[in-house]
């Protein structure tokens, strides 16, 4: 019998999945876009008046939402935006707790990443933060101010849902630079200009002293971006119900005789590469699911700078395979465009030293999907980078489930 679960069975699940996050994903936007609406104003003038975002989180899945929330908002990849003030706290120097009491500042913004679990570490560190005088956001009940929680128990789902909520507060909250009319102690008075990013809110009009009319359709915005990437997930899965069974088979494969993955990705895609190791080699403990063997090729930022600073960027991949690949392993690639050098020459090197490669691509993928540069590739169809990194979030998820499931 193949290996390869059948194509009818794969689409039965995947569609099955589909339902899951559209249902829930219309649920929670519809019902927190006006609280979403006014956060982004609250966090807008926290960012006018100096504040940070400080993102928090110290479980394995945890660490990679910090960390992509905090480049998002440092490294903005929206052409005319604002680069804005972020750290992630991971608890690698004493604690979250502890990371907390010692960097937070009164207008600071602190962004908890973490379920029940985690509640007595985290929680500490929200109670300080909130007798310091800062904006506190959590995902579950942990003691913040603004508790905005995905309805579902699946925890694949909560994650995709809340990496939405994450871009869209991001996105969202330049609205309000562009109406500075509108953020406390600020009195400058001009009409809304969104430049080359018009696109990106189209409900917006020239407003500068009416905050419920932008309210209304920074609301709005939100809606339809989660509307955005719930078809861009459909986009991305009905194309690739096959490849993603075969993704699965191989890698399987690999696991059961001793091999391992090995991810990496650049920027937000190599925080969504952090997540992918901790799905593998930490999975939610309801599934029931074994711990595989997998590793992090972003994860080491002394050996990436030292291989950046004496060889070059392309190389800091390529390098790190070389030293822990071996044949039989899979090698898995996350690249919204399907063009970056350092992907490509990790993607060669897997070949040469004969490891599978799979890479989830956006845009029209790319190099790699032209010169079919991996053995399985995951086109996510879309130009917008929040929305790709999403869909391709659900895809990994999904892959990660087809990999424990029996062929049928």
């Amino acid at each position: 019998m193949s290996s390869v679960r059948s194509a009818e069975a794969t689409r039965e699940l995947i569609d099955h999945r589909l339902d899951l996050r559209r249902l829930a994903g219309s649920e929670f936007f519809d019902d927190e876009a006006e609280r979403i609406a006014r956060l982004c104003h609250r966090m807008a003038e926290r960012f006018a008046r100096g504040g940070r975002l400080i993102a928090a989180g110290f479980s394995p899945a945890a660490r990679s939402d910090v960390r992509h929330v905090a480049v998002e908002f440092v490294h903005p990849v929206i052409v005319g935006k604002r680069a804005l003030p972020a750290l992630g706290l991971t608890g690698e120097s004493g604690g979250v707790s502890h990371e907390l009491a010692l960097a937070t500042e009164p207008e600071d913004i602190v962004l908890a990443f973490g379920e029940a679990g985690d509640r007595p570490e985290l929680a500490a560190g929200i109670a300080a933060a909130r007798s310091r005088g800062c904006l506190t956001i959590s995902f579950s009940e942990l003691g913040a101010e603004w508790v905005l929680e995905p309805p579902s128990q699946d925890p694949f789902v909560r994650q995709e849902l809340v990496e939405t909520l994450y871009h869209v507060l991001w996105e969202l909250v330049h609205v309000f630079f562009e109406h500075r009319g509108l953020l406390e102690g600020r009195t400058e008075r001009r009409s809304h200009d969104a430049g080359a990013s018009s696109f990106l809110y189209p409900f917006l009009a020239e407003r500068e002293d009416d905050l419920d009319a932008v309210l209304a359709d920074v609301r709005e915005s939100a809606r339809m971006k989660a509307a955005e990437v719930q078809a861009l997930r459909v986009a991305t899965l009905k194309g690739a119900t096959a490849g993603l069974a075969e993704a699965a088979a191989a890698m399987r494969s690999s696991f059961e005789a001793g091999g391992r993955l090995l991810a990496l990705g650049n920027g937000g895609s190599a925080t969504d590469a952090t997540d992918v190791v901790a799905d593998f080699a930490w999975p939610p403990a309801q599934f029931g699911w074994p711990a595989r063997r997998a590793i992090d090729l972003t994860a080491d930022t002394a050996i990436i700078t030292a291989i950046a600073n004496d060889i070059g960027t392309e190389a800091i991949f390529a390098r790190q395979i070389i030293a822990y690949g071996r044949a039989g392993d899979v090698l898995l690639a996350l690249s919204t465009s399907g063009n970056s050098l350092s992907v490509l020459d990790a993607l060669a090197e897997a070949r040469r030293r004969e490891l599978t490669t799979v890479a989830l691509v956006g845009y029209d993928g790319g190099r790699v999907a032209a010169e079919q540069l991996a053995d399985h590739i995951v086109i996510t169809p879309s130009q917008h980078i929040p929305r790709i990194q999403e869909a391709q979030a659900t895809a990994y998820h999904l892959l990660r489930e087809l990999v424990e499931l029996p062929p049928g």
